[in-house]
């Protein structure tokens, strides 16, 4: 005899920072299990500690947090959960950041940048993490930026899915804020039938952040709703001036939809005065009461991470989640 084989049957474990517990029980019960009880704390210093109480030794775990405000806090949080994961004898350790964090950090603007998405995929692996899963990353070639399987999960069905019970498409465009999100616009275009489709002309100073001035909408949005795509919005500046633009140009009504709903302040305010229709995001990150205003619709993301999950414990097709295809 030259091994020993053994037939103890995979364990899936759902670890949670604290940065967004309600949709870390959400993803619990879209998976019918129980969260991993685990202590966290921060010294009088802002030291984190973790321990998990129950063993994880051979397991699957995948180990969720939200990259909210303050951002470095729950990043290295989640840093030090997958320490102690790998040292306490965890199988596979899969990263799931709904909200990659420093994504839109991706590449250098100029000279003496750092490309600070690839850092935080550097230190996943050094840490000890096996696999990343995220949703809508800023741009799609930041999965090569961690050595290892990444799970990029997609949005769009969720929020086409709703957006379309809201609109006719017959009188419908699709609108890119920016000539950089044109690819983004096209798949939801199609999602519609083929409407047409539009962005908006704009220009942006690299060296001031969360600024950029619309100018012209290139495309025919007159006379009707027109649908504004997006991955994040963030203090809301872009979106507010770009569904001004819109309404500008003749479009009937404006429904802005992303994924992301960062919503740094002023964002609610500016969102709210903007003249859209709607605001539809998910909630990737924790959409507090200050957050909120009488526009926005949250869609739960829930679903979709415990229909991802399961496919990667069970070591089956994540892409078939999008095309029906394994």
């Amino acid at each position: 005899m030259t091994g020993i084989t053994t037939h103890g049957e995979k364990r899936l474990v759902l670890v949670s920072g604290r940065a967004h517990p309600e949709l870390a029980k959400d993803v619990a019960s879209e998976l019918d299990i129980e969260l991993l009880p685990t202590t966290a704390y921060d010294f009088a210093n802002g030291e984190i500690y973790v321990r998990f109480n129950e063993s994880v030794r051979g397991s699957d775990v995948f180990v969720l947090q939200s990259h909210t405000t303050p951002i470095n806090q729950w990043l290295m949080e989640q840093l030090i959960m997958v320490d102690a994961l790998k040292r306490a004898s965890a199988k596979r350790i899969t990263v799931v950041a709904p909200f990659y964090p420093y994504a839109r950090q991706d590449k250098k603007h100029r000279g003496r940048e750092p490309i600070s998405a690839r850092l935080v995929a550097d230190l996943f692996k050094t840490a000890g993490a096996d696999r990343l899963m995220s949703v809508d990353l800023h741009a799609a070639q930041s999965q090569g930026f961690f050595d290892g399987p990444v799970d990029h999960l997609w949005a769009q069905p969720i929020l086409t899915d709703y957006v379309r019970s809201r609109i006719d498409p017959a009188r419908t465009s699709v609108v890119s804020p920016d000539a950089g999100r044109i690819r983004v616009a096209e798949m939801w275009a199609a999602k519609f039938g083929g409407v047409p489709l539009a962005f908006v002309h704009k220009t942006r100073d690299i060296s001031r952040p969360n600024q950029a001035v619309a100018n012209r909408v290139v495309g025919d949005v007159e006379g009707r709703t027109a649908v504004l795509v997006d991955d994040l919005i963030d203090t809301g500046g872009t979106i507010a001036e770009a569904v001004k633009v819109v309404l500008a140009a003749g479009a009937s009504d404006v429904i802005v939809a992303a994924t992301h709903g960062v919503l740094s302040d002023p964002a609610a305010q500016r969102l709210s005065e903007s003249g859209a229709r709607e605001v539809i995001v998910t909630d990737t990150l924790p959409i507090t009461a200050d957050k909120r205003f009488p526009e926005l619709t949250v869609l739960p993301i829930a679903p979709l991470l415990g229909r991802a999950i399961r496919e990667v414990f069970d070591d089956g097709s994540v892409t078939s989640l999008f095309d029906g295809v394994a």
